[in-house]
């Protein structure tokens, strides 16, 4: 394959970035030195890749921009200073004004977030997102394959070093420490839910991108590459995780069959799809079997009755209706709920997040944030319905895999807390949204 030299610079530098966010970005908001890490390389990448950033607000689609700004905005505008007069009459601001009035303070000027720390913080999140998009924008859809090739390798990478930290004993294997030394698949991750979920991405692009040149080796090495992946899915113990894993799973099946669909369509393409389901099933109980210790304690985790986040949800409705419709500020979760949690759900541990996204969003944005969340659902279900009829299809579908299993995740989890999966779920819309842009006739 050829290589523009153009294409280089902006190539490398996303390619750089998207390591770094691997690398350091998996800690979550308990690791804000990895985080910081991530941020400066997205800064970096955005300086030296202007041309990129101007680009991308000139030609990305008029709904993408939109929304991109809109997202960038909301936090923004929540840490403006507004008059008491209005400050006061925002909903769930009453607690904060009784409380300056006990201890004598003046209520002036504030801001409409409750912690603009939090807020401010949250606000510098979105760098790296904003920098993979813009950086990587103008790439051909080739050389987004490439990267796309560089992130099934570092889910390959993934599986290295969980390998290491299943089969030793301490957490020097681990990058961030762990409860459970030994019991499970991290890999970069400090959790399981968004290591197993980066590892259904990986899976997801090892099956669905075009191999990078022709060879009698591929199928087998693809295919043993998505088994590898598959069971490193399960490995990490993620419920979530293992279920999503079906969405690139089926994916993967159904390109084969549209494959293989002009010749003799109907009974070998029936009998392939039935022999792929009785393969997955026989690996899936040979697998059990032969890890009862590893895929049986994942397969358990499904029949926990003593889930904590049913408890936390309760009590965050609570909190939803307290700060409806306006919301209490990004970020501000953490700090505004302890104020509903029931005495009787109390634990010696903070709870931290609402472990579901929707409610989480709800309470720090309100109405603004549900509208700006049902926007990028519904322009992600149109870049993917456009893309239909292009020869890359499976490309972006890859892409619209992870944002649909990333948007199914955040009922039971916050993965898009995260700077590692901030930036891999940029990287899928870039595939989604560029391809859809070369659908419709542009340079790709």
């Amino acid at each position: 394959m050829t290589t523009n030299a153009a294409d280089r610079l902006p190539f490398m530098l996303l390619a750089a970035l998207l390591v770094a966010a691997f690398a350091f970005g998996g800690g979550g908001i308990g690791s804000p030195l990895g985080n910081l890490a991530v941020q400066l390389a997205a800064l970096a990448a955005l300086a030296f890749q202007r041309e990129g950033f101007v680009r991308f607000w000139r030609e990305a689609p008029l709904g993408l921009r939109i929304l991109v700004a809109l997202s960038l905005a909301l936090p923004l505008a929540q840490i403006i200073p507004l008059p008491p007069s209005l400050w006061e009459s925002l909903p769930g601001r009453d607690l904060v004004s009784v409380s300056l009035e006990q201890t004598g303070a003046q209520a002036g000027w504030m801001p409409f977030s409750l912690d603009p720390r939090r807020t401010l913080l949250a606000a510098s999140a979105l760098v790296t997102p904003l920098a993979v998009l813009c950086v990587g924008w103008s790439l051909p859809r080739d050389r987004l394959i490439d990267l796309g090739w560089g992130v099934v390798a570092l889910g390959l990478v993934t599986v290295l070093l969980g390998a290491a930290q299943l089969g030793g004993g301490g957490e020097g294997a681990t990058l961030y420490g762990t409860r459970r030394p030994g019991e499970m698949l991290l890999g970069t991750f400090k959790n399981r839910n968004p290591a197993g979920l980066f590892l259904t991405f990986t899976l997801g692009l090892a099956a669905l991108l075009p191999a990078p040149r022709p060879h009698p080796a591929v199928l087998p090495v693809r295919l043993a590459i998505c088994a590898l992946l598959l069971l490193a899915v399960a490995l990490t113990q993620s419920r979530t995780a293992l279920v999503l894993a079906a969405i690139p799973v089926l994916l993967g099946v159904l390109r084969a069959l549209a494959t293989l669909m002009p010749e003799r369509a109907g009974a070998r393409a029936a009998m392939i799809g039935l022999g792929a389901v009785v393969l997955v099933g026989l690996g899936t109980g040979a697998l059990v079997v032969a890890a009862p210790g590893r895929i049986g304690a994942t397969l358990e985790r499904f029949e926990a009755k003593d889930d904590p986040r049913r408890f936390i949800w309760d009590d965050a409705t609570y909190s939803v209706s307290r700060y409806w419709p306006a919301g209490a500020g990004m970020g501000t979760f953490d700090e505004v709920f302890q104020i509903d949690e029931s005495l009787e759900n109390l634990t010696r541990k903070r709870a931290g997040r609402a472990h579901n996204d929707y409610i989480e969003l709800t309470i720090e944005a309100g109405a603004p944030g549900l509208a700006l969340m049902a926007a990028w659902l519904v322009l992600t279900g149109w870049l993917s319905w456009r893309v239909r009829r292009s020869s890359q299809r499976w490309v972006a579908w890859s892409g619209s895999a992870f944002l649909l299993a990333i948007a199914l995740q955040s009922i039971t989890d916050y993965p898009l807390r995260n700077q590692s999966i901030l930036a891999f779920a940029a990287f899928a819309l870039l595939l989604l949204s560029r391809l859809a842009m070369h659908e419709r006739g542009s340079k790709a």
